[in-house]
């Protein structure tokens, strides 16, 4: 997964996280999981979690190409 396709699926949902790339990738790299949805090689989805490992999951940031919602 390439920081352009991920930075393109923010910008293309209006996510101001996507105006600094290097911290948004970094967050993502460290986030507790992350599961990305494709449609061939083109990045459709993403979702993070961050959590204390026993009782609270947070999900930060939960994207789909707005091409693909609702389907």
């Amino acid at each position: 997964m390439q920081i352009e396709e991920i930075v393109g699926l923010y910008e293309v949902n209006g996510w101001s996280a996507a105006e600094k790339p290097s911290e948004l990738y970094g967050a993502l790299l460290n986030s507790h999981s992350l599961i990305t949805a494709w449609d061939g090689n083109k990045l459709i989805g993403l979702g993070d979690a961050m959590s204390d490992g026993y009782f609270v999951v947070y999900y930060p940031h939960v994207l789909v190409h707005p091409e693909y919602q609702r389907n």
